[in-house]
């Protein structure tokens, strides 16, 4: 009976194979809402104030780091959680792949939030004529928890890997 419930609680790993199939869905409307964003600008990039432009720009991004993001724990999540990926010998092979553990990539997420984070706070700073003083200090404020969670999530990374090691 116990092997029995260890097979079952092994083989119910697949079930995240469609989690992560589905997230690649989410990196196809990055990418068509990416290109909205370009199409629409062109039409009026003559017309468009620096400031406007800069904005776009830091959205655009803002957009392919989430995407990355998202390839990294698409990847890599089915990587560790579900099966090893067979990829052809002659396709490129992404440096990263097969060498990212759970740990690693929890790392790799917050470093990726706190970079998102300070692209949004950039944007506000860029348009914080239009934004109140209250919201500006509370973005701050968030951007700084994420800033800490990724450093403490990162020191006590280490000290467990050099507790390890020892």
């Amino acid at each position: 009976m116990e092997k029995w419930i260890e097979n079952l609680m092994y083989n119910l790993r697949w079930l995240l194979a469609p989690i992560y199939l589905g997230l690649s869905l989410a990196v196809l409307m990055l990418a068509l809402k990416f290109f909205q964003e370009v199409f629409h600008a062109f039409p009026v990039i003559f017309s468009t104030p620096e400031v406007d432009l800069i904005l776009l720009v830091l959205a655009l991004i803002d957009i392919a780091l989430v995407g990355g993001l998202l390839v990294m724990v698409m990847l890599s999540g089915y990587e560790n959680f579900v099966s090893t990926l067979d990829i052809n010998q002659s396709t490129e092979k992404l440096a990263w792949l097969g060498k990212i553990d759970s740990g690693g990539l929890k790392n790799k997420v917050a470093a990726s939030i706190v970079a998102i984070s300070s692209i949004h706070l950039l944007k506000v700073f860029m348009n914080a004529e239009n934004i109140d003083e209250s919201r500006i200090k509370w973005y701050v404020i968030m951007h700084l928890t994420f800033v800490g969670s990724a450093f403490a999530m990162g020191y006590l990374d280490k000290l467990t890997r050099k507790k390890d090691s020892d």
